[in-house]
């Protein structure tokens, strides 16, 4: 899979409806800084009344973008995704639209059942997938370990990017909403969370975290975001701008762990002390690789500048 495609590269993933006619523009300008990756969300972000316009300017988008593409490449767009409405949509964008300038879709509502019919639409365009795990099943841990084994020798296995983690669907799920002053961790989505992170980790799928639609509440959103890289998870679903600089700076690594992790991977010893705690190589070598990765894409998070924030290039 290209390197440009790592689940790294995600950062904070805006969702912007299909309905929105400064799409192509937004992409081929970079009129939104630290925009990373995108999502042309025919779904949730579209009513049933305005699908026949989303897709009209939907098609006037992936032309726009073909031409572009053709002529200067994408090489410095941020990634662009689709997410259809259901599989029947899904099928239909495949067959009738080009999508030569998208990098993959967003499959909602994903589950072992309905694996065989995305599969079946994809297999043979370029496509990645981007499946988002927000039905009732994800709260069975049986089933999730069933979707885990089965994606991990699947052939779609080299196309998957991250699975998205739904979670204003799955608390619909259970009749809640996040309150406004705690974060998705204090609810019941923190128990779905560490599940999912137990059984895709280990088979080293990435996840990335559910949205904040709390978007004036820079506080929960700080919490939040300590906790989505505290559980492993691979960027942040966005639905505001206003959200990526907040969920960059948090991505961006400290210049501790830094230290550790680069000491980590170059030690002899079997175990040493590191700014107050212990390291040890042989059970901390996966999280320090993690940690550079990030920090090649994020950079380090240092206090030397006005704004508390200054990018320094990692080699």
């Amino acid at each position: 899979m290209d390197t440009r495609l790592s689940p790294w590269n995600l950062g904070a993933t805006l969702y912007m409806p299909a309905t929105r006619p400064d799409i192509a523009d937004t992409i081929l300008h970079r009129k939104i800084t630290g925009l990373r990756s995108l999502v042309i969300c025919l779904e949730d972000a579209v009513s049933e009344a305005d699908i026949p316009q989303a897709l009209q300017n939907l098609h006037g988008i992936l032309q726009v973008l073909s031409q572009a593409k053709k002529t200067q490449g994408n090489r410095d767009w941020p990634l662009v995704f689709i997410r259809p409405r259901h599989t029947e949509m899904g099928q239909w964008l495949i067959a009738n639209c080009d999508l030569s300038a998208i990098d993959g879709l967003v499959l909602p509502k994903f589950t072992l059942a309905s694996l065989p019919v995305w599969w079946d639409a994809m297999a043979s365009t370029h496509l990645c997938l981007m499946p988002t795990l927000e039905t009732e099943e994800v709260f069975d841990v049986i089933q999730m370990r069933e979707l885990a084994q089965t994606l991990v020798s699947h052939p779609c296995h080299d196309r998957l990017i991250a699975l998205r983690i739904g979670g204003n669907d799955l608390m619909n799920i259970v009749s809640l909403r996040r309150p406004r002053n705690l974060t998705l961790y204090d609810s019941p989505m923190g128990y779905v969370i560490k599940m999912l992170v137990a059984i895709f980790g280990p088979l080293d799928f990435a996840l990335t975290a559910p949205v904040c639609e709390h978007i004036d509440d820079q506080d929960v959103m700080a919490r939040e975001l300590s906790l989505d890289i505290a559980h492993g998870l691979v960027g942040k679903t966005a639905i505001h701008p206003t959200q990526i600089i907040m969920i960059e700076k948090a991505l961006m690594v400290s210049p501790g762990e830094h230290s550790d992790a680069l000491r980590i991977l170059n030690s002899t010893q079997a175990v040493f002390k590191s700014q107050g705690a212990m390291c040890e190589p042989a059970t901390h070598r996966r999280w320090a690789a993690s940690v550079l990765e990030r920090a090649r894409v994020y950079g380090i998070l240092t206090e030397q500048s006005p704004d508390g924030i200054r990018l320094m290039p990692v080699s």
